[in-house]
């Protein structure tokens, strides 16, 4: 049995390295930080614009997918101000194909927001920043941690995968999420909170990986519980996905010689003032006789064909099935009531949602 004196010096030791893990960790960050469009440099303050805008667009969607889009953003909208006065039909077509429509609706209402509310300067509060659109807890802490310098510790995946495994935690997320949280603030610095947050965000996207994580590499790997066990890929616990029922449909797709027919997606809802072809009702168990019945009545049609095969689309609550059909209409043609011609060559410049994407590529291809 250890003496009292070797067991104070085993606290001790303990004590010691739990207060040195983030100041190793800034050590590394110092070494290893990822260069992204959106960081500031080295001993350059933030811009709250950049910061805000990638975390809105990093949610749900990789650091790699983002990257262009972002540069399209701040080229076109170089700040808070000019995103503000622009029109929420040009944020969705510049934001076409990134997914989650819900935020791009969010970031036009923030950005309006903080220009008409806040004189184009964001909040620099968790507080404040939580009471504008689109910002939840997480995205309002990454906020004013990296752009604020505040105190506090945003917790993403990456840092819950950290985390997790530093200290072994058992309880599966998402009920998790509260302890992990409050262990993520032990690697909090005292000072350059954004900093720390960011290195736990690096450490977690280029070492601990979901999968064959680099631990040897990782400057907390002396006190990795999770590593002294091997068991580093089991963490974070999730409790099993739920997938949601399969819907079925149709989207019809009229052309007009050069033009296709298209409408808007209602502003509220999935995919909520988007573009789209016309389609049925997205419904689990649908006929496909009960959802043609739901065709756009134009005169002069040309015979409904349908194409082979189905378009398929998962989305966050339930995969889509779409049958397709295709039929053309007179030179001259009027389009239905809400609905519009566009020119088939112009449609990289609408608000199509990956979906029609690839509704539209199954029927002209």
């Amino acid at each position: 049995m250890p003496s009292a004196t070797a067991r104070k010096k085993e606290r001790n030791t303990t004590v010691t390295t739990l207060s040195s893990r983030p100041t190793l960790l800034l050590a590394w960050y110092d070494r290893h930080r990822r260069r992204l469009p959106w960081r500031a440099a080295p001993g350059e303050t933030s811009d709250p614009y950049r910061v805000w805008l990638s975390e809105i667009m990093l949610q749900q969607t990789t650091v790699k997918a983002v990257g262009p889009y972002f540069e399209k953003f701040v080229a076109r909208w170089p700040d808070v101000t000019a995103l503000g006065d622009a029109s929420l039909d040009d944020v969705l077509r510049m934001w076409a194909g990134l997914g989650y429509y819900s935020r791009a609706r969010n970031l036009h209402a923030c950005a309006v927001a903080v220009t008409r509310e806040h004189g184009g300067a964001f909040p620099d509060t968790e507080e404040g920043l939580r009471a504008l659109p689109g910002i939840g807890p997480y995205t309002a802490a990454a906020i004013a941690a990296i752009a604020f310098d505040r105190h506090t510790m945003p917790v993403d995946g990456n840092i819950e995968r950290v985390v997790s495994r530093l200290y072994a935690v058992e309880e599966e997320l998402p009920q998790a999420k509260p302890t992990i949280q409050q262990m993520a603030t032990t690697l909090l610095a005292n000072a350059r909170a954004g900093d720390s947050a960011q290195a736990l965000m690096d450490l977690g996207a280029s070492i601990c990986t979901p999968k064959k994580p680099a631990c040897s590499l990782c400057p907390l790997n002396e006190d990795c519980v999770a590593r002294a066990l091997g068991t580093q890929e089991t963490f974070p616990r999730k409790a099993p996905k739920k997938s949601g029922t399969l819907r079925r449909g149709a989207a019809f797709v009229v052309t007009r010689g050069d033009e296709l027919l298209v409408r808007s997606r209602p502003e509220k809802g999935l995919l909520g003032g988007m573009t789209e072809v016309p389609g049925s009702d997205w419904l689990a168990g649908q006929e496909d006789a009960t959802a043609k019945q739901q065709a756009p009545d134009i005169k002069g049609l040309s015979r409904w064909q349908r194409k082979v095969g189905v378009v398929t689309h998962v989305f966050t609550h339930f995969p889509l099935e779409l049958v397709v059909y295709t039929a053309k209409a007179e030179a001259r043609t009027r389009a239905p009531s809400g609905m519009r011609w566009v020119p088939i060559a112009t449609l990289a410049d609408e608000a199509l949602p990956n979906l029609m994407r690839k509704v539209i590529a199954h029927a002209l291809g």
